[in-house]
């Protein structure tokens, strides 16, 4: 190993000796371009290599040991059982050694982890197939905790925050990338991000100023992430420079449904994005996502030239390609699914949504999950009848329809999920579609009664509330459109989802 700045190649070789730590088994080392990660027994040491960017200071050792203390502190808000301490690297009459951070003589400081299995992270789940949807509304949710708790600046992100990135992300990709991408493609995403930018800068601002930028994880990508005592587990964010890490809370979920997306897992990406904003109710941050998801992308792909490789450069060019495609102003459109309780018509829109409008795919909108919110009760947590009444059931229409418009003005499609059994319900969804001057398709499931109650029985754990009787009901008072387009709930999911997909591909603009 080469000498660097402030040589570390002593204090490399003593924590690459499974000796310095009373274990037998080899200590396996993990390198980045700014850290040295040695796996020894069940921890993992966390040594910062001495080297300075524009961007990161690493390299002195007083520098390295504020940076480990630090990384401590920003670390243990979301992952507590995962980061234990900091300790020194000593060297001293007895030889070399690991010990307290203020030991006399330290030479250098590690971050002493707790060490999970490689398996565990969820990159090494994406590759092996082991990533499912139930993951992802597993991480909203600890994404969503996270970011309620997290302190909030005034002095970072804003329509100037993201400026930078875009700038730095030309600037850098004029530099180094024109031998993969033609000068007019980097034009191309330049001129999409300062339109987008124009745009969004009143909104920019005023997310600043309500409290959504803050102290964010920073490079919240699927190897940062990983399943810890039993549920996902954020870890390694930026401690190293402000900027990196107060930023807009939209912008922070973008790099993970970015990296989703990019593996080609728009069905993950679009979970995760729904269910964080069923915890969140942050619907009005949507309008920024187009562009944050371009950011990270870019990013991504200036950072995979500079490592180099035919697969790097590869990489590269499809990223800066995705960047354009999320800048491409595309045309929202209304899907509408109602029907009984028991057709349906939840897993239906969360089967279409990932396929519709722009990344990663349709907002669903679900009355049952909007009652629950409305209620602030947990998502399986039963209601008592009165939050069924027809005051309490207006209601949650209301707010259908307020997130619905509130989406669309956004820039992104919605499904909207609900029973829609009477007249002035469906008039209204009707009514929202030509006020946002979008196209409406509007899909009635249909099945037989005996195959409703069947349903409805064997469920469990669902948000709805339905029962038997509640269906009884139903079919006492609900109204069939006769405008919608009716498609039969009876077969399997890919054969309803496929009468539905040709339905609306084949439907012109519903004649209200």
């Amino acid at each position: 190993m080469g000498k660097t700045r402030d040589d570390q190649s002593d204090t490399v070789a003593f924590l690459s000796n499974p000796k310095s730590y009373g274990v037998d088994a080899p200590v396996k080392v993990h390198q980045t371009h700014g850290s040295f990660v040695f796996l020894a027994g069940e921890h993992a040491y966390k040594l910062k290599r001495a080297v300075k960017f524009p961007y990161m200071d690493y390299s002195t050792p007083d520098r390295r040991r504020e940076m480990c203390e630090h990384e401590l502190v920003v670390n243990k808000r979301m992952a507590p059982a995962l980061y234990e301490s900091v300790r020194s690297v000593v060297k001293d009459r007895a030889g070399w050694h690991l010990g307290s951070p203020d030991d006399d003589n330290a030479v250098d400081w590690v971050v002493v982890m707790r060490r999970f299995d490689q398996a565990d992270l969820f990159e090494e789940r994406r590759k092996a197939g082991r990533l499912d949807n139930s993951h992802m509304f597993d991480l909203a949710a600890v994404i969503a905790e996270f970011h309620r708790g997290a302190p909030t600046s005034h002095s970072f992100g804003g329509a100037a925050g993201i400026r930078s990135v875009v700038d730095e992300n030309v600037d850098i990709l004029q530099s180094i990338a024109l031998e993969l991408s033609p000068e007019s493609q980097i034009s191309t995403y330049a001129a999409l991000s300062d339109s987008c930018l124009r745009n969004l800068r009143s909104i920019l601002g005023l997310r600043r100023q309500t409290g959504f930028v803050r102290r964010c994880h920073g490079d919240l990508h699927l190897n940062n992430i990983c399943m810890f005592g039993g549920k996902p587990t954020l870890f390694d964010a930026i401690e190293f420079a402000d900027s990196f890490s107060y930023i807009d809370v939209m912008y922070d979920l973008a790099f993970t449904l970015m990296d989703l997306d990019f593996h080609g897992m728009r069905d993950h990406a679009n979970a995760l994005l729904n269910r964080y904003l069923e915890c969140t109710g942050d619907y009005a941050g949507l309008a920024t996502l187009p562009l944050f998801l371009a950011s990270r992308a870019a990013i991504r792909a200036h950072v995979a030239i500079a490592s180099q490789g035919a697969t790097s450069n590869l990489a590269a060019a499809r990223l800066l390609e995705s960047a354009i495609a999320y800048l491409r102003p595309d045309e929202p459109q209304l899907i509408v699914v109602g029907g009984l309780s028991g057709t349906g018509k939840s897993v239906l829109a969360r089967s279409m949504a990932q396929a519709v409008g722009r990344c990663p795919g349709a907002v669903v909108l679900r009355s049952d999950v909007i009652r629950k919110a409305m209620f602030d009760v947990p998502q399986h947590q039963p209601l008592d009848e009165g939050a069924y009444s027809r005051s309490a059931s207006a209601e949650v229409y209301d707010r259908l329809i307020d997130i619905a418009a509130t989406t669309l003005r956004s820039g992104h499609s919605v499904i909207a999920d609900a029973v829609f059994g009477h007249y002035l319900e469906r008039r209204r969804i009707e009514t929202l579609a030509l006020d946002a001057g979008v196209k409406l398709h509007a899909i009635w499931l249909t099945a037989p009664r005996n195959v409703l109650e069947e349903r409805i029985a064997h469920r469990r754990g669902d948000v709805s509330d339905a029962t038997v009787k509640v269906l009884a009901e139903q079919l006492a008072t609900v109204s069939v459109p006769d405008h919608w387009r009716k498609i039969s709930a009876v077969g399997p999911v890919s054969t309803v989802l496929a009468e539905a997909e040709k339905s609306i591909a084949s439907a012109s603009e519903l004649a209200i």
